[in-house]
């Protein structure tokens, strides 16, 4: 998840999260992102396999600014 310099979040999915950063950060990004340089990197994790974390990514765009913000800074329980 990268943090845009407006502080909006862009959530993405990646078999190299460095390589992918870069790219982003050069403004070769995303369109999204390319509007609203710099970026920084707020969150990251491993996936098994690409299905994995596509999956991750979509559950991770459905949940709210507030619920991607918890999660962003180490409070990432969830209200049922």
């Amino acid at each position: 998840m990268l943090r845009c310099r407006d502080g909006t979040l862009y959530t993405g999915a990646t078999n190299n999260l460095e390589r992918r950063v870069a790219t982003h950060e050069k403004g070769r990004g995303a369109a999204y992102t390319r509007a609203r340089l710099p970026v920084v990197l707020v969150w990251s994790e491993p996936a098994v396999d690409r299905s994995a974390a596509l999956r991750r990514e979509a559950a991770l765009k459905r949940l709210t600014r507030a619920e991607k913000l918890r999660l962003v800074c180490g409070r990432a329980g969830r209200a049922s």
